[in-house]
């Protein structure tokens, strides 16, 4: 990509000069200099200019947008020209939270590296935003995942369904709340935990980013690591809140589910396959999709999605 479209892109993610002069190793001056350049070219101003920092004019925006697909291509296409000079067509760059990896891509991954021993396996487990940021990094070819509605205009990424996902509670054997049906507003009134929260970098992504914040407030711990929150769960009376697709793995693990009362409104996601359009068409990207729709239909692990 150009390197003053680069520049641009560095301070727009920055926010400041100053950060993105050291993000970049360039002077402040020389990186204010180019951009001065850049707008002088297109007759137009790309940020606004305070104290503060730097925001976006509308002109920036557009730009931004534009200048985020046009490195994702470049990117791209760099990485599957290494890739074919390395004959390494048959390795697989998935994404996926703990459910799926144990519940669909485990299997599938082991079958894989069996079926081609020299090719290289990339898995990432995290939450779904940080696979979207990984997505379109071009770092990973696909990922599972729940739907994310927010995504900022200009993000083009394609969805495919599966089914839906619902929410779970899940305590320590012994713990109050076993026993009997609950409601919601009871479950609430015990600290809760959660996995894989979104991490602040990643709001760029959402035009709605204080929806993904909610993710992180109100509980008492969260991580990136699942066996974390589990043994926080061990030790506490607090509330794992986690996809009912992992009732029998949390069992295995010594966790109970808490009996939700009829009529409660539970939490739905609609989980799917994330994939960038230009890489959907091709073949192993499309065997992936495949296996992995064959899979969890096989399984039947989330009720049928229905528009």
């Amino acid at each position: 990509m150009d390197r003053a479209l680069e520049q641009f892109v560095a301070v727009a993610e920055a926010g400041s000069l100053m950060a993105a002069a050291e993000k970049l190793r360039l002077s402040q001056p020389a990186l204010s200099y180019n951009l001065k350049r850049l707008e002088q070219s297109l007759g137009v101003e790309l940020f606004h200019r305070s104290s503060r920092g730097v925001q976006l004019t509308n002109y920036g925006e557009t730009l931004y947008n534009s200048a985020v697909v046009i490195g994702r291509l470049h990117s791209n296409a760099l990485m599957t020209i290494a890739r074919q000079k390395a004959e390494l067509e048959e390795g697989i760059s998935i994404g996926t939270g703990y459910s799926t990896w144990i519940l669909i891509l485990r299997d599938y991954v082991i079958e894989h590296f069996k079926a081609h021993p020299n090719a290289p396996i990339n898995l990432s487990i995290g939450n779904m935003m940080r696979c979207m940021d990984q997505l379109l990094a071009g770092d990973i070819s696909l990922f599972i995942g729940h739907r994310i509605d927010q995504l900022k205009e200009g993000i083009a990424v394609d969805f495919i369904p599966i089914g839906y996902a619902t929410d779970g509670y899940f305590v320590r054997r012994g713990h109050p709340l076993l026993g009997t049906a609950r409601g919601l507003d009871e479950v609430r009134t015990y600290p809760t935990t959660m996995a894989y929260p979104v991490d602040a970098s990643q709001k760029r992504l959402v035009s709605a980013g204080e929806l993904y914040d909610a993710n992180r407030l109100g509980h008492a711990f969260t991580s990136n690591s699942l066996e974390a929150c589990l043994e926080f769960v061990h030790a506490t009376d607090a509330v794992l809140i986690h996809s009912t697709v992992l009732a029998g793995y949390f069992a295995e693990q010594g966790l109970e589910q808490i009996e939700i009362r009829v009529g409660e409104d539970t939490k739905k996601a609609v989980m799917g396959i994330h994939v960038l359009p230009e890489r959907r068409s091709h073949p192993k990207v499309q065997a992936c999709i495949r296996a992995i729709l064959e899979r969890a239909e096989r399984l039947k692990l989330f009720p049928l999605y229905d528009g």
